[in-house]
């Protein structure tokens, strides 16, 4: 029987962060680099060449594509366009999930046949990172990437006029915040840290500060009202 395989193609960072939640959900799971450099240093995986020229044969054979997946997780955006049209143009059901920079990039991700695109920040790979050592949060990612889902990641600025303005993080009460998790609070100078970890148990929140959160939009907005803070980037198109 076809096993459910987990294809990434690209060997850097969000590779092996998707590996860390994947590998538990398929049965197999296949990497991919552009570099021969890569071939062989990985102690837990095998490494396998390809060229952006190449057929796809050779990984259509025993591919379920109905239960599998593929991400294209190439750092240069022109790359990662060519190869999502190249197996989608191939693979009319797998389901593709690409990085993208920025918004135009996404939009192209899109339409050159991606199923849903991630648009990053510099700080996100750290906040996918986070993320996983929280299973409800593990669970918040998996719904994210893999089901239809109207959750979004929403960047609030906390304001002067913010409750949370002086406030010390580790005596918030987020439970009082229906629907909304919490990730990571980033400061001015951009450096995020995961909401749970012990170096932020002692931080003040300032105004400018950035509350990286995850829900559903009407939470999202509710939230912004109780404390007193918009959202400083709008991050709707994280909704597929």
């Amino acid at each position: 029987m076809d096993s459910t395989t987990a294809l990434i193609f690209g060997y850097n960072q969000y590779a092996f962060e998707i590996i860390e939640n994947v590998q538990d959900q398929y049965e197999s799971i296949r990497i991919f680099s552009l570099s021969d450099d890569n071939i062989d240093q990985d102690e837990n995986y095998t490494v396998e060449h390809f060229d952006l020229s190449d057929s796809w044969e050779n990984i259509e054979e025993n591919l379920n594509t109905e239960k599998s997946i593929a991400f294209c997780v190439l750092e240069d955006t022109a790359e990662n366009i060519f190869l999502t049209i190249s197996l989608r143009a191939y693979f009319k059901e797998l389901n593709i999930i690409a990085i993208a920079s920025d918004t135009e990039s996404a939009n192209k991700l899109k339409m050159a046949g991606a199923n849903k695109v991630i648009p990053l920040v510099e700080t996100t790979s750290e906040i996918i990172t986070n993320m996983l050592e929280k299973p409800i949060s593990s669970k918040v990612l998996n719904s994210i990437l893999y089901e239809e889902s109207d959750l979004k990641i929403a960047q609030i600025k906390i304001s002067k006029e913010s409750q949370f303005n002086n406030e010390l993080l580790s005596n918030i009460d987020w439970s009082r915040y229906n629907g909304i998790i919490v990730l990571s609070v980033m400061h001015s100078d951009m450096q995020s840290e995961f909401i749970y970890s012990s170096k932020v148990e002692n931080h003040v929140i300032k105004p400018g500060d950035i509350l990286v959160i995850v829900g559903y939009e009407n939470d999202i907005q509710e939230f912004e009202k109780k404390i007193g803070s918009k959202r400083y980037v709008n991050w709707s198109h994280w909704s597929w």
